[in-house]
């Protein structure tokens, strides 16, 4: 029994099944006339995934298809670095930070008072307004010991912004076009509005390869914007506690809520710039990046339950699309008063 434990959660399984349907999805967005292009791979591939997850699946793919949503998301990114020049990430980077601490801002404000307004519990509007504000489920798990949130309130808040960042690798991508936007303009857009970098990395490829090298540069910078608030509100509950007499519990850990995959990000793109490599190689390695999204897509989409989506009631869910609704028009007003669009 104990070796048929072991066997099943190896992951070779479900990666296997999440590799086949990006090769699909690939193959989908590049041959389809038309509505290949305008759609995309990563959006195909988390498509299909959330089709095939109605399949009642042995339990042996369970432990590949969360590895791909997480693991081979984080390498992909890292792999992406290996297209870019290190000037213009920290160019892109910089562009962006004034569009985005007006939008994580916004959405912290936001949450407080439609929180009030909705009557939802404190530490549920926290976490919407950290998880849409900055990096979806990681933001959320990482704030979650800080504020001392149970199990419960991260369900609701993890499910709520899942939810959006769904909506949103189908929705952006269309409204981009419909708007007219340029490349720069969505990636701004796309990596300062959508909540996690998945659905960040899958909207902004959809639309332009351009958009998503931009798009992924803006989302790894906002990532990074965890430290600071995990920290402030690590400092405000500790405050808070010790004025109502309690024993103030710090539960900040830098190793733990820091995204290391940042670094290999950097690192790709330094590489890159040095031109020591061969260019068709840093090619090559760009390529199976983006490749490595359609892969990871898929895993998100086969791990997607779409009916549990929508049992944690209207609350929560209407909290999440104020937020949703308040961080997209604020990057696009932002932009427009920059003349960044």
């Amino acid at each position: 029994m104990e070796k048929m434990a072991v066997r099943q959660e190896r992951p070779l399984s479900g990666l296997i099944l999440c590799v086949g349907v990006g090769f699909a999805a690939w193959a989908m967005g590049e041959y389809i006339p038309t509505v290949g292009k305008l759609v995309g791979g990563p959006v195909f591939a988390i498509l299909i995934g959330m089709v095939l997850a109605f399949w009642k699946r042995p339990a042996c793919f369970e432990a590949g298809i969360k590895f791909s949503g997480k693991k081979i998301l984080q390498y992909s990114i890292i792999f992406i670095g290996f297209g870019l020049n290190i000037g213009a990430v920290l160019r892109t980077g910089s562009q962006s930070l004034a569009v985005m601490l007006c939008t994580i801002a916004v959405s912290l404000v936001t949450a407080y008072f439609a929180g009030r307004a909705l009557k939802v519990a404190g530490n549920t509007a926290i976490l919407i307004g950290v998880g849409t504000s900055i990096c979806g489920g990681s933001a959320i798990a990482a704030t979650a010991p800080v504020i001392d949130a149970d199990d419960r309130e991260v369900a609701y808040s993890i499910s709520t912004i899942f939810l959006f960042n769904i909506l949103a690798v189908f929705l952006f991508p269309a409204m981009g076009r419909a708007f007219g936007m340029t490349d720069q303009g969505f990636g701004m857009w796309a990596g300062t509005a959508i909540n996690d970098t998945s659905s960040v990395v899958a909207a902004g490829y959809a639309f332009s390869d351009a958009a998503g090298d931009f798009a992924t540069i803006v989302k790894l910078t906002r990532t990074l914007m965890i430290i600071p608030i995990t920290l402030v509100l690590a400092f405000w509950r500790t405050t808070r506690v010790k004025r109502t007499g309690g024993a103030g519990k710090n539960s900040f850990s830098l190793k733990r809520i820091f995204p290391w995959f940042v670094i290999g990000f950097l690192a790709a793109a330094i590489l890159n710039s040095t031109g020591i490599f061969p260019a068709t190689l840093m090619e090559a390695l760009n390529w199976l990046g983006k490749f490595g999204i359609m892969v990871a897509m898929a895993g998100i989409g086969l791990n997607t339950n779409v009916k549990s989506l929508f049992q944690n009631g209207l609350c929560p869910i209407s909290l999440g699309l104020c937020c949703w609704i308040a961080v997209a028009a604020v990057s696009l007003l932002v932009q427009r008063l920059l003349e960044l669009l």
